[in-house]
């Protein structure tokens, strides 16, 4: 029988989350939920136990997804090639209907649901409800794939004012009601922003900023913008992690108090990275600010 840990180490781990908790008490932590943690049953599962466990303790947490994965798999089974430009999908007519289906139909109801098995705790939102997502074609190349222009987040506030947990996919609409696909990093940094965010944090496929991309154990910390912009200006920095990196350097700069990449493949990775000592990503905070030593820093 599988008795747990050790009482010992088990007592540790709570006596250390215990500052955290204390400390992020209220704190909105905006994460985006995508990549391995959410196309593998058993993340996905332990992703929500996660977010519910955080809202428990008196976290207030805001969940932003994409679906890419899903998303490709419908249109394989349509028989629909996809085309990429710079890591995004060509969405033409077609392609925004079958996104719209799956982000708002399907995977926003099934991390609902998932999150509501452990009591009424969320709420499902997407990009055109009361226009929460404002956009703007990204790139004629790219068809329905939008820029955002805007958040509002009255829809946001009121589901945090009554405690529960808003999921939002990331579908957005212009002015003249027109949906387009939205990136779902892009979106999560916007909304972060907009809600003057205590943390932002990525779910990613990597384990964090690495300056060795086949190098684990070369994983940055703790990195600050103007660091950020030295580490892309000598190429250390490159490919997809630059826009990714240059996202989460504008988030501090505009306001989110830290931004955090880490690896969705790992079981419980949120409540490591936000309720312990270890911190297990990549930790972005603003210029000038103090390095993170603990909640008593």
């Amino acid at each position: 029988m599988n008795r747990g840990p050790e009482p010992a180490v088990a007592v540790e781990v709570l006596l250390q989350a215990l500052p955290y908790i204390e400390r992020f008490r209220g704190a909105v932590v905006v994460v985006k939920f995508g990549g391995n943690a959410m196309v593998r049953p058993e993340l996905a599962a332990e992703f929500a136990r996660d977010v519910v466990l955080m809202h428990r303790i008196g976290m207030r947490p805001v969940v932003v997804h994409g679906g890419g994965p899903q998303i490709g798999e419908w249109l394989v089974r349509m028989g629909k090639e996809t085309e990429f430009v710079d890591g995004r999908r060509v969405t033409d007519a077609e392609t925004l209907e079958v996104a719209q289906m799956v982000l708002m139909g399907k995977v926003n109801a099934e991390i609902v649901t998932a999150l509501n098995t452990f009591g009424p705790v969320a709420m499902g939102l997407a990009g055109t409800d009361a226009r929460l997502l404002v956009a703007e074609p990204h790139d004629p190349e790219l068809g329905y794939v939008g820029s955002i222009t805007e958040v509002n987040p009255e829809l946001i506030e009121r589901a945090l004012d009554i405690n529960l947990i808003p999921v939002i996919a990331t579908i957005g609409v212009d002015r003249e009601g027109q949906t387009y696909n939205i990136n779902a990093d892009d979106a999560a940094t916007a909304i972060a922003v907009e809600l003057a965010a205590d943390k932002l944090v990525f779910l990613s496929d990597v384990p964090g900023l690495l300056t060795q991309v086949d190098r684990p154990e070369t994983l940055v910390a703790e990195v600050t913008p103007a660091r950020i912009a030295e580490l892309i200006g000598d190429g250390t920095i490159s490919g997809g992690m630059v826009p990714k990196m240059a996202g989460c350097a504008r988030a501090v700069e505009q306001g989110v108090g830290s931004v955090h990449i880490i690896d969705g493949r790992l079981p419980h990775v949120l409540l490591l990275e936000l309720l312990t000592d270890a911190g297990v990503g990549t930790m972005v905070r603003p210029d000038g600010s103090v390095p993170d030593e603990g909640p008593s820093s």
